[in-house]
């Protein structure tokens, strides 16, 4: 009988290791769903070589992936390059010539533009169900499928617009950061009671990237959004739709009115990156008018700044509350993928691109770059915690809107031509599609 009690014993202990190992558990002891590793479909052994071209001077976060990617395919060479001159004017001269790349960066502002045909000749369909990509992985708002279902660009990194915010200088100064318009008006009145000549600031100097746009630009994409029907007349820059753009001139009007932002001071930021952070950085701006494509330059740049060094503080980046429920968040595409379909050694390309698409290491890119990730997972990095506690309702996507450049364009132009008094909002309104 002992001898039979320690064999059920015995066993029931092995099941019980088994169980425990089956996966892995949070805090409250629930098990977390894990996602099946990466299984190699090609010869380990193969010898080749894969090129990315794109528009960033550095991709560490692309290299570490390579790295990860040659533990399953060792002696395949990975190398990324960056375009000499302008990235888009160059592209389909690079994907024509002698050095074609495999992989290179595409973007939503292609789409619809007759310029870029020859790019999208060489595009490679990732929704082909031969190539395996995990697309479901991805959040379908930010994948874009032409007319016949096509995917012919994968989302790498997302970003949207907001607000870099100092959360050490709201405690410093008691204040809560805020969640509505009217508590963004209050609190920034509050800031200015305190000394803080402006309250909110960012780079003003040119309509491409101004605070004018990143403050604009996702409330008119709230107003489409709530009027879908309404989307194709502002991308054919029909003046019907400049009405559409009247509560998005109205709000960043009513910031500027009410001294939350002062121009003259941010004038004086040299440019829309380095210069942003490295001013928020200096411990005295409240709130930073960015994208999170500037949020992604932080993480290194706090060692380049004295101040911060000296004087570190906690931030995050959050959407602009610009509702009486919150701000918006454009879950908007940084950088895209795209694969070229006469390139060498294609098959090993498409499972480069297999391997990378996948929660786990999206997930890891995104977390080295600063940058939002593409995943369903969103597991931000901590300075993006607010935007996971977006409402849903406030959450509008631009590429399942079906938002086009000659769009963006518009705004872009009629935010800043307001907002430094070139054009009043009724003038801006009524020139919607001529704005140049």
């Amino acid at each position: 009988m002992k001898k039979i009690f320690s064999i059920i014993l015995a066993l029931l202990m092995l099941l019980g290791s088994v169980a425990c190992s089956s996966g892995d558990q949070n805090e409250t002891g629930t098990e977390i769903e894990k996602e099946e590793g990466f299984a190699p479909r090609l010869d380990q052994s193969t010898v080749c070589a894969i090129s990315v071209v794109g528009s960033y001077s550095n991709f560490e976060a692309l290299e570490a992936a390579f790295d990860r990617f040659n533990e399953f395919y060792p002696n395949v060479e990975m190398s990324y390059t960056k375009i000499d001159g302008s990235y888009n004017d160059m592209i389909a001269t690079v994907l024509n010539g002698n050095d074609s790349p495999n992989i290179f960066f595409s973007s939503r502002s292609m789409i619809g533009n007759p310029a870029y045909d020859e790019v999208f000749a060489h595009m490679e369909n990732l929704a082909d169900a031969s190539l395996g990509l995990d697309l479901d992985c991805i959040r379908p708002g930010l994948l874009n499928r032409d007319s016949q279902g096509r995917v012919l660009m994968v989302p790498i990194f997302s970003t949207s617009y907001g607000m870099l915010i100092n959360n050490d200088l709201f405690e410093k100064e008691g204040l809560k950061v805020p969640s509505t318009l009217q508590e963004l008006l209050d609190v920034c009145a509050s800031f200015r009671e305190k000394g803080y000549e402006s309250p909110m600031m960012g780079y003003s100097a040119k309509s491409n990237g101004s605070l004018m746009n990143t403050v604009a630009y996702p409330v008119f994409a709230g107003t489409l959004a709530k009027n879908p029907e309404k989307v194709a007349l502002a991308n054919q820059c029909d003046p019907a739709a400049g009405e559409y753009m009247r509560p998005a001139l109205e709000t960043l009007s009513q910031l500027l009115d009410k001294g939350c932002i002062d121009l003259e001071k941010c004038a004086e930021i040299g440019d829309n990156y380095t210069a942003v952070i490295l001013r928020f950085f200096e411990g005295d701006v409240p709130m930073m008018i960015c994208t999170g494509d500037t949020v992604s330059g932080t993480g290194k740049r706090e060692s380049q700044s004295e101040a911060f060094t000296a004087h570190p503080f906690s931030y995050s980046f959050a959407p602009i509350p610009t509702t009486d429920k919150g701000g918006y968040f454009l879950d908007s595409t940084s950088i895209q993928f795209s694969v070229n379909n006469s390139c060498d050694n294609l098959d090993m390309t498409n499972e480069f691109m297999r391997f990378l698409i996948s929660k786990t290491e999206l997930n890891q890119m995104a977390s080295v770059k600063r940058l939002i990730t593409p995943s369903k997972d969103l597991s931000f990095d901590k300075v993006y915690a607010p935007v996971s506690a977006v409402s849903s309702d406030l959450i509008v996507s631009p590429t399942a809107l079906g938002i086009e450049d000659t769009l963006f364009a518009q705004i872009r132009i009629a935010s800043y031509k307001v907002g430094n008094g070139e054009m009043t909002i009724d003038e801006a309104v009524a020139l919607y599609g001529s704005l140049e």
